[in-house]
């Protein structure tokens, strides 16, 4: 009986090891291994959960007790303690399996860091069982080892990923000097550097769109605005006949944009407009201010400025550049119009006539994106990123829509000081224009909850979507923002 017990908490303990192993790996990549961001993320709600749950709990417990009891010789307490760390285990791993089927457990993408991290990860956990057996500890030693290593999983994982950063850093730095290599190949690339605390990506393909009417135009993919996302765009995408490259610009931190600007050599830079957007890692307004301004110190005496004239902080930062600029967007209504009076802006002043401009924008995709889904609703999907600004602008967008009106958002991460101010602002922003505001996250549902009433917390997808059911009808319109869970998406498309 023992040696069958052995066998399958063992079974069990590498299930739940391993997933444990796959969820943080996937928690560094989504933090971009950046570790100020996972920082913020414990302090948020579920990032508390992480450290400070009763399953937690209930392994220290059994830990201290089969330490205590096995000092005390109290064979039979200890042998239920024991018992208990099979059921641990076994419970643990069930719950695994029913989220396997769900298709609702998270994991990495699959690139050469998380391959190899994973690899390396999956084999230690092998290794570790192996040691425990070659040693022959008594059963009681066996599970308590098992318990303790699970306990201690997040920092045996990150552990593991920090210890592959000096390798991946030495890899960033060959990329980037390989990057700077070609760059200089390419003598007569006209580079525009967008960057921004929102609007980046929007009026980075809004000015490839419209120039592509008389240039050949290269432009950084979607989440491609890192040192290691443009270097690569430079390797693999850029070719002789490109005439021009718009190159989304993205930082966490002071030095960040400069970095990129060392790569790419813009000439042009649009300034999209400022916000409390990443506060946390950036650690005051003034250091995001002063990072994306980095792009604008970044350009050659010859070159141009474009700042958004409806954002405070650009305007200052407008008044003090000494080069060639421009102000762009004082007209418009929206962010998107901002966007596109952006774009126009640049595209005007690489020569392009009123009607290859009026020819580009004829191309550009209706945004946001609206499409027919569950029971005949009108879904907004939004859920590329969120901000302050565009959280603002898609509820304005979604006041022009006919029926009831739906958003189902998580609430706002790494805002620092400001999350407070910003949600309450958020709330009034849905109380005048949902019927139902559907909030998946605790961090700031309070603040929100304050400011409108007709918010509820809902955090399971299951009962997302029965409110959703329940609560619109066919030409109804619901908007997703930011991290909706996958489960909500995938059953309201």
């Amino acid at each position: 009986m023992t040696s069958l017990f052995v066998i399958f908490i063992s079974l069990f303990w590498f299930i739940v090891f391993a997933k444990k192993l796959f969820f943080w790996v996937y928690l560094w990549q989504l933090k971009e291994y950046h570790i100020g961001r996972l920082r913020d993320h414990f302090r948020t709600y579920k990032g508390k959960r992480l450290i400070l749950s009763y399953l937690l709990l209930a392994k220290l417990l059994i830990l201290s007790g089969i330490f205590i009891f096995a000092k005390l010789n109290l064979t039979e307490i200890k042998t239920y303690l024991v018992y208990s760390v099979g059921l641990v285990f076994l419970v643990e791993t069930l719950f695994i399996l029913r989220n396997l089927r769900r298709q609702s457990l998270k994991g990495p993408v699959m690139t050469r860091k998380t391959t190899t991290i994973l690899s390396t990860g999956l084999s230690l956990q092998a290794l570790i069982l192996f040691a425990l057996f070659v040693l022959e500890l008594n059963i009681n030693r066996f599970a308590f080892s098992l318990l303790f290593l699970d306990v201690l999983a997040p920092i045996i994982f990150s552990v593991l990923v920090l210890a592959y950063q000096p390798l991946a850093v030495i890899l960033r730095h060959r990329i980037i000097k390989q990057a700077k290599q070609k760059r200089t190949q390419f003598n007569n690339l006209l580079v525009i550097g967008v960057t921004g605390s929102y609007g980046k990506t929007a009026t980075k393909e809004y000015l490839a769109t419209i120039l592509s009417e008389k240039f050949k135009v290269l432009k950084t993919k979607e989440h491609q605005n890192s040192e290691i996302g443009i270097s690569s765009c430079i390797l693999d995408e850029l070719k002789p006949e490109h005439e021009i490259f718009v190159c989304e610009m993205g930082a966490y931190n002071r030095g960040g944009i400069k970095l990129l600007c060392d790569i790419a050599k813009p000439k042009i830079g649009i300034l999209t407009g400022i916000n409390e957007q990443h506060m946390a890692t950036f650690g005051s307004q003034e250091n995001i201010i002063k990072t994306k301004y980095e792009l604008i110190e970044s350009l050659p005496q010859n070159g141009s400025a474009f700042f958004n004239g409806n954002n405070k902080y650009c305007l200052e930062l407008h008044n003090k550049t000494q080069i060639k600029k421009k102000l762009y967007g004082q007209e418009a209504v929206t962010p998107q119009e901002e966007n596109l009076a952006g774009a126009k802006a640049a595209a005007q002043e690489l020569g392009l006539s009123p009607e290859e401009i009026a020819r580009g924008c004829q191309k550009i995709k209706p945004w946001p994106e609206l499409k027919k889904g569950l029971n005949g609703l009108n879904i907004v999907d939004a859920t590329y990123s969120a901000n302050p600004d565009g959280v603002m602008a898609d509820l304005e967008y979604l006041k022009t829509r006919q029926g009831k009106k739906v958003i189902i958002m998580p609430c706002l991460i790494e805002l620092g000081k400001a999350s407070k101010e910003v949600h309450l602002k958020i709330g009034q922003k849905m109380a005048e224009v949902c019927d139902l505001a559907i909030i998946t996250t605790k961090d700031r549902f309070k603040e929100i909850k304050q400011a409108a009433p007709n918010v509820v917390l809902i955090e399971k997808p299951n009962e997302i979507l029965e409110k959703i059911k329940s609560f619109c009808q066919p030409g109804d319109t619901v908007l997703l923002e930011s991290r909706v869970p996958s489960q909500v998406i995938k059953a309201l498309e």
